[in-house]
């Protein structure tokens, strides 16, 4: 247990928090299900786009594996200035995906790698700078990025739910009972139990949803007998970078944009825990963020962030131990080393992950608005930035092709929720909390409403369900000089 040794700068904090061995385990295991399937994603996805063959697919998902259990390492427990020291999961971003899939489409995994390593670099540098940006993240404006991080997610979930995209039975009843089955173990153990028991409700509910699969022929662990026992994570395997200019540039926007989620997510996490997070601890995040992007195509991985479906389990289950996501840093590095063991948990159904996800994705959400309820909202315009900011946000999620005709370099920023968000969030913070000019007091018409709720009461419920409006009683006219 001296891996685990609390820091002396940061003993006193939640996050501090041990347990013994076991237990840290099943917790670190749980983190490691709960974003498995996504980790493993981009690798599938985008070694598909360059037409890589099996063997080399199942090397881009076994080098995922390995690079974020160290990233995940180096953020958890620290490594001098490198890492937040919070209980953040790192692992493959998605934000990168379709950037990647472009470049490999015309010259495969090289430039991609290229990129990769030139734009990590930048970020590492950049971290710094960009993490004095974290006084521009008050609550209006982390809790808006939160409750959309959980909203974004959502349609992870029930695409999971359904089957998981390509899925012959997509959409079928039976795929969407099962993520119905194992949200419901979920919910049961959540309520029935208390204390352990009641932590490990997610982790619960995914072996009860894959026992069931199994028995009923929706499990298959066919590959597991076909998966090598042990494998070294292999040196530029695909050969040495190359270097395009385009594909830089491209990847450069998408390592702003990572570190953009990063952030949000690591004050997510804070608001969550109940620690402080000040600019060094979110420039410690970006650090290994960015440290681990850039040496992740040395061993052929893609970048490196932090996952907001660990937010939401770390808000379910209350663990807030960041030696508990340790150790699932540790079964990362495991799964990475060990591709028999990783294929044993890629054979958990997407549909019973989708259950699980729906309510982790929820709980990320729910702790955005919970952040939102601790605002202040009279004489301000803090209400117009929540909404625009929410709606702009939602957008990718209602309308995906609304930013396919604007130029490449927004769209890349526009079309993640999140990094429209708190692009959003921030410029109007600025410009209707901090830039005071102009300024004046109950100059939103929201804050109007919301006035005239307070001194109408329920009248005003009543005028909308169109039920009869109580007559107010005259009140004695006020002698001269007596306040109205």
């Amino acid at each position: 247990m001296g891996l685990f040794k609390r820091s002396s700068k940061y003993r006193g904090r939640p996050e501090d928090e041990t347990y013994p061995f076991p237990k840290l385990l099943a917790y670190g295991t749980q983190h490691i299900l709960t974003m498995y399937g996504g980790v493993i994603a981009p690798p599938l996805i985008v070694g598909g786009a360059a037409g890589l063959s099996a063997t080399d697919l199942a090397l881009l998902v076994t080098a995922g594996l390995f690079v974020s259990g160290l990233a995940t390492l180096v953020q958890t427990i620290g490594l001098g200035p490198f890492g937040s020291r919070l209980p953040v999961v790192q692992g493959a971003s998605f934000a990168s995906v379709s950037t990647m899939v472009a470049i490999a489409s015309e010259g495969g995994v090289r430039p991609v790698f290229g990129a990769i390593l030139v734009a990590g670099l930048i970020g590492l540098v950049a971290s710094s700078f960009f993490a004095q940006l974290v006084r521009l993240f008050p609550a209006v404006v982390s809790g808006t990025i939160i409750t959309v991080i959980g909203l974004s997610l959502m349609p992870v979930a029930f695409t999971w739910a359904q089957g998981g995209s390509g899925a012959e039975d997509f959409g079928s009843m039976g795929n969407i009972g099962y993520a119905g089955l194992t949200l419901l173990v979920i919910l049961v153990i959540s309520r029935a139990f208390q204390g352990a028991i009641s932590r490990l409700s997610i982790l619960l509910g995914l072996v009860a949803g894959t026992v069931v699969a199994v028995f009923t022929g929706k499990a298959d662990f066919s590959q597991v007998g076909e998966a090598a026992i042990f494998s070294l994570p292999r040196v530029l395997h695909f050969g040495a970078p190359t270097f395009e200019v385009g594909a830089i540039v491209s990847m450069t926007i998408v390592v702003v944009v990572i570190m953009i989620e990063t952030t949000a997510d690591i004050l997510a996490i804070g608001e969550i825990v109940g620690t402080e997070v000040d600019e060094k601890r979110v420039a410690g995040g970006l650090r290994a963020d960015m440290a681990a992007t850039a040496v992740a195509p040395v061993f052929g991985a893609f970048p490196c962030s932090a996952f907001a479906q660990n937010v939401g389990l770390v808000a379910l289950t209350g663990i807030k131990s960041r030696f508990a996501v340790a150790v699932g840093g540790g079964v990362l590095i495991v799964l990475g080393l060990l591709p028999v063991v990783g294929a044993v948990v890629a054979a958990i159904p997407y549909p019973v992950l989708g259950g699980a996800g729906i309510v982790l994705f929820g709980s990320v959400a729910a702790s955005g608005i919970r952040t939102l309820a601790r605002v202040n909202y009279q004489d301000n315009l803090n209400m117009v930035i929540v909404s625009v900011s929410m709606a702009i946000g939602i957008i990718p999620i209602a309308a995906p092709e609304f930013w396919n005709s604007f130029p490449d370099w927004l769209g890349v920023v526009m079309h993640s929720g999140i990094s429209a968000t708190a692009v959003v969030a921030v410029v109007l913070n600025l410009a209707f909390n901090e830039l005071k000019i102009g300024n004046r007091a109950g100059a939103s018409v929201f804050e109007a409403a919301e006035t005239s709720r307070e001194r109408f009461g329920d009248t005003l419920d009543d005028d909308i369900r169109g039920e009869p409006r109580p007559v107010p009683r005259s009140r004695p006219r006020p002698a001269d000089g007596q306040a109205t």
